[in-house]
C-alpha cells in the first residue's frame, strides 16, 4: 500500500580516558546479571548483528547504556539545529532532493569503514510505534555518545533482544566526523557545513553525518518515511496525522501544523507533540514519545476523527460531519488558507497520497468511526485553543447545528478543490469521494 563521522591536549584526553573507563564499567554492569558463558554468548551475537550492517567491531560496544552513564562517559545534548540537508532514496513525495542507489551505496561504504575503525561503538535500540504488535524496531550504531543519548529520545524503549528478534529492523548510522570525500559525495556548500542526512526507504536505512543528530525535525521525518513500508506490512495505517486525549476517548486529529503550533490547548491533550500515528485492527499507536513517557503503550482506537481546515469565506461552516467518503476527499485536499497540502504531509513520504485517503476511508468505514470537518478560521481570524476545543466538543456531543452556507460561496470553494485535485490526481477518484 505504502509505494530514507578529535584529537584533544593531554588534559582532555586523560579525561576522555576517564571517560572510557566508566562507560567500560557501565558496560560489565549492565552485564552482571548474566553468566559468563551467557555474557559471552551475548557479545558474540551483538558483534556478528553489527557485522550484518556493514560494521566490523574493533574493540569494544556499549549496548543499550543509561542516559546517565552516558552523561557519566561525557555525553551531552547538544544545541538544536534545523535546516540539515535531508536526502532520500525512494519514490516519495514531499519535495526533498532524491540520491541514487549508487551514490547511498558509496555513502554507506564509506561510513560503514569509518565505523568500523573506532574503538569504541555505542549501539542503541529503540523503536518507532508505541506498539509492541505494529512497530519497527531501530538500532543505532555511532561512534559518539552524545548522539546516541539525543537519538534515544525519539524512539521508545523496548526489551534488550527485540531487535535481535525482528525480522526488518532499520538501521541508524551516525557518524559525528565528517572526512571531504563524505562531504562532497552528495552536495557542497554552507548547508552541508553541520552535515546531512540520508534515507533510503528500500534498505531501511539512515545514514546521519556531523551534527545531523540534533536536527530532530529532519531525523523524524526520515524515520517515518522509511518506517511506513514496514508498518503497513505489518498491518498498520501510518497516517501524518496526531492522537488525543478527549474525556475519556482517543480522537484522530487531522490539521495543518501552524494550528497544531499556536494553539496550547490542543498540545496539552496530544498523546506525542509530533505528527505522525498508525491505525490497526488492535488499536492505535503513535510513531514518536514525549520526553515524559518512553514505556510503549498500545492505545485504542480513536472513537472519532477530525479533520481541520482554514476557510475564511465563510464557506465550511464551524464544524459540520462528514461522510467517510468526505473525509477521505477533505484529507486528500489538506486545505489551509487558500492552499493544499495533499494528506497534510510535507514531510518525504513513500505513500501515495490517493491510495493513502482510500485506504483512511476504508478504515474509518470498517470501524464505523464517526468524522466531523472543523473550519479554524471564524469571520477572518483563527479560533484560538479555547474555541478549538468547544468546536470539537460540540462535534463530538453529536449536537451539531444546521448550518446553511450561502451557495456562492460553497460553490465556489468547490470548485477549487476540484480543479486542484484533478489535476493533482486524475479524474478517476472513486464515486463517494466529494465535498
Amino acid at each position: 500500500m505504502l509505494g530514507f563521522l578529535r584529537r584533544a591536549v593531554p588534559a582532555a584526553a586523560s579525561s576522555q580516558a576517564a571517560g572510557i573507563r566508566q562507560f567500560q564499567c557501565a558496560y560489565h554492569r549492565s552485564n552482571e546479571r548474566l553468566s559468563p558463558s551467557r555474557d559471552q554468548e551475548v557479545s558474540y551475537g551483538l558483534n556478528w548483528a553489527i557485522a550484518g550492517r556493514g560494521v566490523i567491531v574493533k574493540d569494544k560496544v556499549f549496548h543499550n547504556v543509561e542516559t546517565s552513564e552516558l552523561q557519566k562517559g561525557g555525553a551531552t545534548y547538544p544545541d538544536c539545529l534545523s535546516g540539515i540537508p535531508l536526502h532520500v532514496r525512494g519514490d516519495v513525495t514531499g519535495g526533498v532532493p532524491d540520491v541514487s542507489k549508487s551514490q547511498f551505496a558509496k555513502l554507506l561504504k564509506l561510513v560503514t569503514f569509518h565505523l568500523s575503525s573506532i574503538s569504541c561503538l555505542y549501539v542503541q535500540d529503540g523503536a518507532i510505534g508505541s506498539s509492541a504488535e505494529c512497530d519497527a524496531k531501530v538500532r543505532i550504531i555511532s561512534d559518539n555518545p552524545s548522539a546516541v543519548m539525543s537519538l534515544s529520545n525519539v524512539l521508545w524503549k523496548i526489551p534488550d533482544r527485540a531487535v535481535s528478534h525482528d525480522t526488518s529492523p532499520l538501521t541508524i548510522y551516525a557518524t559525528s566526523s565528517i572526512s571531504n570525500n563524505i562531504k562532497t559525495l552528495l552536495g557542497s556548500g554552507t548547508q552541508y557545513a553541520n552535515g546531512f542526512a540520508a534515507a533510503d526507504i528500500e534498505r531501511s536505512s539512515l545514514i546521519l553525518c556531523g551534527k545531523a543528530f540534533a536536527d530532530s525535525a529532519i531525523v523524524k521525518d526520515a524515520l517515518t518515511a522509511i518506517t511506513a513500508p514496514i508498518l503497513s506490512a505489518r498491518g498498520g495505517l501510518p497516517v501524518p496525522g496526531w492522537l488525543m486525549f478527549f474525556g475519556d476517548s482517543i480522537v484522530l486529529l487531522f490539521a495543518p501544523v501552524e494550528i497544531i503550533r499556536s494553539c496550547s490547548e490542543i498540545q496539552k491533550a496530544l498523546l506525542s507533540i509530533d505528527c505522525g500515528a498508525v491505525m490497526s485492527s488492535k488499536g492505535s499507536t503513535v510513531l514518536f514519545p514525549n520526553k515524559s513517557r518512553r514505556e510503549p503503550k498500545l492505545f485504542s482506537k480513536p472513537s472519532a476523527a477530525i479533520i481541520v481546515s482554514s476557510d475564511s469565506t465563510g464557506a465550511i461552516p464551524p464544524v459540520s460531519k462528514l461522510s467517510p467518503g468526505q473525509a477521505a476527499y477533505h484529507f486528500l485536499a489538506g486545505y489551509h488558507d487558500g492552499k493544499f497540502v495533499p494528506a497534510y504531509n510535507r514531510a518525504p513520504s513513500p505513500a501515495d497520497p490517493l491510495a493513502l485517503a482510500s485506504s483512511l476511508s476504508s478504515n474509518l468505514k470498517e470501524d464505523d468511526t464517526p468524522t466531523y470537518l472543523i473550519n479554524a478560521k471564524h469571520s477572518g481570524k483563527y479560533i484560538d485553543g479555547k474555541g478549538f476545543m468547544e468546536l470539537l466538543e460540540l462535534a463530538l456531543s453529536h449536537n451539531l447545528l444546521d448550518i446553511k452556507t450561502e451557495d456562492f460561496r460553497v460553490g465556489e470553494l468547490r470548485g477549487k478543490y476540484r480543479s486542484f485535485i484533478s489535476s493533482k490526481f486524475g479524474k478517476g477518484l472513486p464515486e463517494e469521494f466529494f465535498f
